[in-house]
């Protein structure tokens, strides 16, 4: 039986952790090696870190942020935030990182998933989509941290990317983001429906109930930030929670 993971968020920011709603009003959550280790040793599955303001500043990843996590880190990391080349992926490889995530870039030059793929693999190829509803019934694709919004299907997008040599999906619900409503379900049933690889969901959880309502719609892992920056759960709280409720954990 496949094992769920959980899996906390370091949203990155000029070398602190931060969180926000829906990207904004971000506020300081603390040291980034302190909360990996934390989250490590609750027992986090894997962490995803990602440096949220480096495509907007035009940089790449700050690599000692990634060196300095690694350190304290056992457990695999995937990053993300400002990956333009196979060059970028290469140097956040080499500071620690186990897999990388791509957003904006690849919106704006598809090819750039073939190219990761096929010089670091699929597994180690992860497309991140950030989602917001246009009030209709359909999902856009939004880029840099939210701030230039897109004509482009985010389940159409989905289907492409996999198409292309993505491994794994990344699935942020922007609406839903840092709000504490839950996950945006049916987006991630939509994109499921349409791709053969994993899909992480992200944006709005506020409880165990709303990890476990996210996996019974199609989820491979969840993601979460503030209900881990701020205290509400522990990795253990969360994993035991949905072990009551079926669903297979590794345990802590």
């Amino acid at each position: 039986m496949l094992r769920v993971r959980v899996i906390p968020c370091l949203d990155v920011r000029a070398g602190r952790v931060v969180k926000g709603v829906r990207f904004r009003n971000l506020r300081d959550s603390g040291s980034p090696p302190e909360l990996a280790s934390e989250y490590e040793r609750q027992g986090a599955d894997e962490l995803i870190l990602l440096d949220i303001t480096a495509t907007a500043e035009r940089r790449g990843t700050a690599l000692a942020t990634v060196q300095a996590v690694r350190r304290v880190l056992s457990i695999p990391l995937t990053v993300g935030g400002g990956i333009a080349s196979v060059a970028d992926a290469e140097a956040l490889l080499d500071a620690g990182a186990d897999r990388i995530s791509v957003n904006t870039a690849a919106v704006e030059r598809p090819e750039l998933i073939t190219e990761l793929a096929g010089r670091f693999g699929r597994q180690c190829t992860v497309i991140a989509i950030d989602a917001v509803s246009d009030g209709s019934g359909s999902y856009q694709v939004v880029l840099r941290s939210g701030s230039e919004r897109t004509a482009l299907s985010a389940i159409e997008w989905a289907r492409r990317a996999t198409k292309l040599g993505a491994g794994e999906i990344l699935l942020t619900s922007l609406d839903r983001d840092g709000t504490g409503r839950g996950y945006q379900c049916e987006l991630l049933r939509r994109c499921a429906a349409v791709v053969n690889v994993p899909i992480i969901a992200s944006g709005g959880a506020n409880s165990p109930e709303h990890l476990l309502e996210v996996l019974e719609n199609g989820a491979d892992a969840v993601l979460a930030a503030s209900i881990f920056h701020d205290g509400q759960y522990s990795v253990g709280d969360i994993k035991a929670s949905l072990a009551r409720g079926g669903v297979a954990v590794r345990p802590c």
